[in-house]
């Protein structure tokens, strides 16, 4: 359904060290560089089945900001990757935040692996994992 999810940067540069590293433990390999049409830089990642996940420098010149209330979250293969993505991003620059990476049970899912943390723009992430 979706095509690509897009975040800001303030430090592109920054962010692609940080996203390069971070999703590296995903199995994605660089962002690539794209520079619009109005000269700002994108990074962007593809998981190799069409979805893209892209850091822009804000096309309207103003401070990149978080936006209330989103998350973005990455599928992760086992409880292992999730706590690594948590990891590898915080060692990175990332924060961790909310309860550490572990399972969390809901009534609607049933018990799921989570890992929350914000990259170093304060844009909110995660690592999920679905048990079989």
């Amino acid at each position: 359904m979706l095509f690509h999810t897009m975040i800001g940067s303030n430090d592109i540069e920054r962010s692609k060290r940080f996203y390069d590293t971070v999703l590296g433990t995903l199995g994605a390999g660089e962002g690539t560089r794209n520079i619009a049409d109005s000269g700002h830089t994108r990074l962007i990642y593809n998981d190799g089945a069409g979805t893209n996940f892209i850091v822009s420098e804000p096309i309207n010149d103003e401070p990149a900001s978080v936006a209330n209330g989103s998350t973005v979250a990455f599928s992760c293969d086992s409880p292992g990757q999730v706590k690594l993505l948590h990891d590898t991003a915080v060692a990175a620059g990332g924060t961790s935040i909310e309860a550490p990476p572990g399972p969390r049970e809901t009534a609607s899912m049933g018990t799921i692996e989570l890992a929350y943390f914000r990259d170093p723009d304060g844009n909110k992430l995660c690592g999920i994992h679905f048990p079989a």
